[in-house]
């Protein structure tokens, strides 16, 4: 594996949410313990802002451990969370700050990251407890979990493979005590995590390609031409509806718009969440034992030119807000996850001019898309096909490419990186050189 290579990792964490069943005195103990929580988070965040806006934990703990233990009444392992992960905060806040002074200097965009103006406040009550120091399973299926009056141990209900695999040895990290507020019930979210087996280029001899579209969710294709389309006009249709309630009700900003405001809210969060998990679970289950292709889609954003401000027309903002409202990351991620734990692999290939290069003559334009609609037309060969599923072909055509470097080599890459200007100037000439037919295609896959 070259210097641009990263190996992949053969274990998976997913998140098991057990349903906690509490007495009224548990549920009172649960909620003052989230809610004290809370506010020592806002506590040691307005002192890191006040102090540099340090993302230092070890002097943020220092610093606010007797503090958190007095003024909140936190166990000392409570004390000692509170400071990581507002460190955590404050270095993600940083990172995104670098970023944007990084795509401003590029020229990428005008807009300057406003996250760092105040101190991050925490909204949500949502705790951490760390396994076997703040909580740990008992027994007949009960939980111990601490609180400010003391552990408290509750009996709990999951999904049946989850609850499995707590009691069968799997490897339990830090969870999460999350509240629902609108039906007043606490859940419990535990990370495990999976072993799973090494992939080989035996065991991943299928090839499939998936591109990620506003229009289209999801568009696959595979080396011998078979197809799958997942339509998104329905669902952004619902996602538009949802925005301009939320327009209206804010507008409005009476009580009884707020009170609406609330019933609604997340519904559109959990609308995407339910269709990416949809999606995802159809194409993992539709190509088992295969090397699954996605687009590195990091920073895209940032690296597309769209018209903003007064600029843009009424229908270029209403497309700049669809494509950064629609979570493509998390259909990448939920693609990724399910395909280890099916026997599969997701890698991710360049997403260099995937919908403007022809796959059968190499032409690549802008022109081959005419008014960016849906018809490809290349205009050197004239090639016309569904411009989504020519950015799935030449995603898996990248996917072959990739997994016949890895039975000549032995080693799994991925896309280049970024700051590999070389390796990523040979990777992307390759694709070039790519061309899609049957006969290409079974050469590439053996």
């Amino acid at each position: 594996m070259g210097a641009c290579g990263t190996f992949v990792r053969m274990k998976q964490t997913i998140t098991a949410k057990l349903k906690l069943q509490t007495t009224p005195t548990q549920f009172a103990a649960l909620r003052a313990t989230q809610l004290a929580y809370r506010d020592a988070l806002n506590h040691v965040s307005r002192y890191s802002f006040a102090h540099g806006k340090t993302s230092n934990r070890r002097a943020l703990q220092q610093a606010c451990y007797h503090d958190l233990r007095l003024l909140f009444g936190l166990p000392a392992q409570m004390a000692c969370n509170v400071p990581r992960q507002v460190g955590a905060t404050y270095q993600t806040l940083w990172t995104k700050a670098k970023q944007n002074a990084q795509a401003r200097k590029a020229g990428w965009t005008r807009k300057r990251y406003k996250g760092l103006d105040q101190p991050p406040k925490y909204v949500s009550p949502t705790l951490t407890y760390n396994y076997r120091r703040d909580y740990s399973f008992k027994k007949e299926q009960q939980v111990s979990i601490l609180t400010l009056q003391g552990r408290v141990v509750l009996p709990y209900r999951g999904y049946e493979r989850h609850v499995a695999l707590i009691g069968q040895g799997a490897v339990i990290g830090a969870a999460k005590l999350w509240y629902d507020k609108p039906r007043k019930q606490f859940y419990l979210l535990v990370s495990l995590e999976l072993q799973v087996a090494d992939p080989t280029p035996q065991t991943h001899s299928r090839v499939v390609g998936v591109d990620v579209g506003q229009r289209y969710l999801a568009v696959t294709a595979t080396p011998t031409g078979h197809a799958s389309f997942f339509p998104g006009k329905q669902i952004r249709a619902k996602a538009d509806h949802d925005a301009r309630l939320r327009k209206r009700l804010q507008q409005k900003g009476t009580r009884s718009a707020t009170r609406r405001l609330l019933a609604i809210s997340g519904r559109e969060r959990r609308l995407k969440h339910d269709r990416n998990h949809l999606i995802s679970r159809r194409i993992v289950d539709a190509h088992p034992q295969s090397l699954i292709g996605l687009e590195e889609l990091t920073h895209i954003r940032e690296r597309t030119r769209r018209k903003r401000g007064k600029k843009a027309s009424k229908k270029q903002r209403r497309a700049n807000r669809h494509a950064s409202s629609w979570a493509f990351a998390e259909l990448h991620g939920y693609i990724g996850y399910k395909a280890l734990l099916s026997g599969s692999l997701a890698i991710k290939v360049d997403a260099f001019h995937t919908s403007q290069a022809c796959p059968r003559c190499g032409h690549t334009a802008e022109d081959n898309r005419p008014n960016k609609g849906l018809l490809f037309v290349c205009q050197q060969c004239g090639y016309r096909l569904h411009a989504d599923l020519i950015g799935a072909r030449n995603v898996v055509l990248r996917t072959l490419l990739t997994r016949q470097d890895w039975v000549s080599t032995g080693m799994l890459s991925v896309s280049p990186d970024v700051s590999c200007e070389e390796a990523k100037a040979r990777r992307r000439q390759r694709y070039r050189d790519l061309r899609w037919s049957t006969d290409t295609s079974l050469r590439l896959q053996a």
